[in-house]
């Protein structure tokens, strides 16, 4: 069935399998009863009863449900600890709406359809839609044994197998390749159990091959054997009482999405449904009432304190949204049994998981694809986000009078108080709630903080002399994920209208300034609205673009070999460097939406919502100001007392090249590299091939707006044509943003991306530019300057392939830097 997808590691959904199980040796056939042929084995009864041979090493499977649907998923219990290759402990893979089918001799499991429906009562119109389209059959068994209605199958080869995709993860990571050995893998027997409504299978499984690649070599023993740990649930399907609840754009919600053939004609034919838990009123009459069957969600008791303590936290702060949604301890958190088995379809469960880099956070959900209701939410948690927070705050506000921190330490705070907003958020997704980007320019106050569902980078406020981290993460869930959950999870009183109050919802929201905007609308690079982005802050980008770099100013200006304990090798002084002089990296990503910025809703016709409209000319021109000043040659150059407290790094403490800058210098600090990562960054943003055709669009429409034109003319009176700096370091600053400059220049008047229009403006400037160039400079730098742009120019006009840029230095990774992986990026998290 067709689901909205909100996972970047979309590597990790189940193939569809085709699996002959192999016929025992004995056994007749199925000419014997199940009594006689399972004589000596460990007998299991559960919601599918299976036997195990010890002696073969086999699970025998009894079925006594014929044509009766069920619920199947594999997932990862044990991983392999690699944020890059993506397979987590824990990891749920796709679930699948199965039953068995008996012909003859054999067993298949089939999965229907459900992408394509008729809610109809006609059976034959059923029919129709059914015979048009695919099944899936993912296994078929031979019957060895069977009895009063039962047959027994060989479960084993089935389980046996690659069923998560780890080989082809592996490979699409350029990780080696490894395929399964079954001479080195078997059932594990702690974590294969039955229950009266689920029956769990784990097991050991081994991947081999050769030329493993690093990430894998770093977090396996030996590389050439990948050994995990695959967990199978077959569980039973809710009943029929659960109501699905319609989707509306205006208010986040994923879920599932159909085809109903059996719609009028003047109807749309797909139908969407949002995902949410069952949850319902012990007194549906009451305002506010306990519920029926709380949710619960389980913290994972490996988990060390204080971490532990944040988590719960931070996930009980849902219980405030239920509460708006007229629930009274609805949504409860509980430390996992010890005894417990985490991948138990019965837990929904924050899961704390180890890697060898930091990574990614999730919030994943196995629904009922039939009508959407979450049957488990499962977070995943990486332990090493917690460190890289941590690292930040050393930056921002460290100093270290001795080897440890004080007892009372700020640094660890405000990383715990991240954690608790990381908790909220992922166990959000699992509730059913996607991301809200524009939530951070909403809810009133000076950074907004609308909803825990957005990103958010940490508020660091300038207080006299010093920065200040006391306000740094929301502590509270936030009033866009009140009107979420009350929209997901109300209980209307008997005879009301639903979709009526579920529209009063909506428009009270937006009455109060509430509004939603998601992954499409944000994480594009050339995206369209000035409001929504990653890891923003504030009411207004320009604003905060501009009060960042003052945090930033400072954070550089105070940055002391303090910002390490003492004992650090001083190399170690550069990681915690790199978060700080790109401290501003993602508020220019927010500024850069305000230039050819459009400000719109997802509105509906006939509800009142402002539709479009494009950001005021005077707003981009001021944003394109404040963006300038980010490459200006005294903003990028790194401070020479910093850069003489930073040797190469000593014997074993290799850096992470995730974790510095890239640099052309050999072990030594790159002086250069710094400045070309930070500069470039903000020339990317601003020169998106779509921003550039907007521009374009926009003085077309408008004389008035800013033009393509104004923009590149701005540009060059703030690296060619401006004045070089008296300091020698920051006039080859500037040389170097020159450069990347013209680099762009070229690259648009090419990219076939651009509208004609848009190339022939660039071409414009590059003959300007050329006109510029060609006058006589006694300075050697400066004429060497002149003359290699004059002959990467010169190979423009005659063959763009001719052009021999250099490779520019990208900054160090930033995501994830302190959030949960995100949707539709290229490691999603949430589905």
């Amino acid at each position: 069935m067709k689901k909205t997808a909100f996972t970047l590691l979309s590597f990790l959904l189940i193939p569809i399998y085709q699996l002959a199980a192999q016929a025992p040796t004995g056994g007749g056939g199925g000419s014997s009863t199940i009594a006689t042929f399972t004589n000596g084995m460990e007998r299991n009864p559960g919601f599918f009863t299976y036997y195990w041979d010890a002696k073969k090493g086999k699970v025998w499977l009894e079925i006594d449900k014929f044509d009766t649907e069920f619920l199947f998923y594999p997932s990862l219990a044990q991983g392999v600890g690699s944020n890059d290759i993506g397979l987590d402990r824990g990891r749920l893979g796709q679930e699948h709406i199965v039953k068995f089918q008996r012909s003859g001799p054999k067993v298949l499991m089939i999965e229907p359809n459900y992408s394509y429906r008729a809610i109809s009562n006609d059976p034959l119109e059923r029919r129709a839609v059914e015979q048009s389209f695919a099944k899936s059959v993912h296994a078929g068994f031979d019957i060895v044994a069977e009895e009063g209605g039962k047959v027994l199958v060989d479960l084993t080869p089935f389980l046996m197998q690659d069923m998560v995709g780890a080989a082809q993860a592996i490979a699409r990571t350029k990780q080696g390749a490894f395929k399964f050995d079954a001479s080195r893998s078997a059932m594990y027997l702690p974590y294969t159990k039955a229950f009266p409504q689920n029956t769990e299978f784990e097991t050991i499984i081994t991947l081999t091959g050769d030329n493993p690649g690093a990430y894998l070599r770093d977090v396996t023993p030996t590389a050439t054997a990948v050994t995990i740990h695959q967990h199978y649930s077959f569980v039973q399907l809710p009943d029929n009482n659960y109501k699905p609840r319609i989707f509306d754009p205006r208010i986040g919600y994923g879920g599932i999405e159909y085809f109903d053939y059996a719609t009028p004609v003047s109807q749309p034919i797909m139908k969407r449904y949002i995902s949410r838990h069952r949850l319902e009123k012990k007194d549906p009459s009451a305002t506010v009432s306990e519920a029926v069957k709380p949710i619960v969600y389980y913290i994972d008791p490996g988990t060390p304190e204080p971490i532990r303590s944040a988590l719960m936290d931070g996930t009980a702060w849902w219980n405030q949204a239920f509460e708006a949604a007229g629930f009274k301890d609805a949504f409860q958190v509980k430390l996992l049994p010890a005894d417990a088995d985490p991948m138990d379809i019965r837990y929904n469960l924050v899961q704390w998981v180890h890697r060898s880099t930091r990574g990614w956070s999730y919030g994943a959900s196995v629904i009922d694809p039939r009508t959407g209701e979450i049957i488990k939410g499962k977070v995943t948690l990486g332990s090493l986000r917690v460190r890289q927070d941590y690292l930040i705050a050393q930056g921002l506000i460290g100093d270290f009078a001795g080897a440890t921190a004080p007892t009372s330490d700020p640094m660890l705070q405000m990383s715990i108080e991240r954690l608790r907003q990381l908790a909220a958020h992922e166990v959000g997704h699992t509730l059913g709630l996607p991301h809200n980007y524009i939530s951070s320019t909403q809810g009133g106050g000076e950074f907004g903080r609308a909803s825990v569902m957005d990103y958010p980078t940490m508020v660091a406020k300038i207080k006299g002399a010093n920065i200040d981290l006391s306000d740094a993460y929301a502590k509270n869930i936030g009033i866009y994920d009140k009107w979420s959950i009350r929209y997901g999870y109300e209980q209307f009183p008997n005879g009301t209208d639903e979709k009526q109050a579920l529209d009063k919802i909506i428009n009270d929201m937006h009455k109060t300034g509430i509004t939603f905007l998601t992954d499409k609308d944000a994480r594009p690079e050339g995206s369209v609205h000035p409001g929504t982005h990653l890891w923003d802050n504030g009411n207004n980008a320009v604003d905060e673009l501009k009060r960042v770099a003052e945090v930033r100013r400072m954070a550089l200006a105070n940055f002391t070999a303090k910002k390490i304990p003492l004992g650090m090798p001083m190399a170690t002084l550069e990681e915690v460097l790199v978060p700080m002089y790109m401290f501003h990296r993602y508020q220019v990503e927010a500024a850069a939406k305000v230039v050819a910025g459009q400000v719109y809703t997802n509105a509906l016709r006939g509800d009142g919502q402002p539709v479009t409209s494009v950001v005021p000319v005077q707003e981009q021109k001021r944003a394109l100001d404040v963006l300038l000043a980010t490459i200006d040659p005294a903003f990028l150059a790194v401070p020479k007392s910093i850069q003489a407290l930073i040797p190469p790094h000593p014997f074993r403490y290799d850096p992470n090249p995730r974790e510095v800058f890239k640099r052309r210098t050999g072990l030594s600090f790159d002086p250069m590299a710094a400045p070309e990562a930070a500069a470039g960054m903000t020339l990317q943003m601003l020169l998106n091939p779509e921003r550039i055709s907007r521009l374009v669009g926009q003085s077309a429409l408008d004389p008035a707006q800013l033009s393509l034109e104004g923009m590149l003319d701005q540009l060059l009176a703030a690296t060619w044509f401006k004045a070089e700096p008296t300091d020698s370091y920051q006039a080859e600053v500037k040389r170097l943003t020159d450069k990347l400059f013209l680099q762009k220049l070229i690259d648009l008047s090419s990219n076939q991306d651009v509208t004609s229009q848009g190339r022939g403006i660039a071409l414009l400037k590059l003959s300007q530019l050329k006109n510029k160039l060609t006058a006589p400079s006694t300075n050697p730098k400066l004429a060497a300057h002149h003359l290699f742009a004059l002959d990467q120019i010169r190979r423009a006009e005659g063959n763009i392939a001719d052009v021999r840029p250099s490779n520019p230095q990208t900054p160090p990774d930033g995501m994830p830097i302190d959030t949960g992986q995100e949707w539709l990026s290229p490691e999603c998290d949430w589905r």
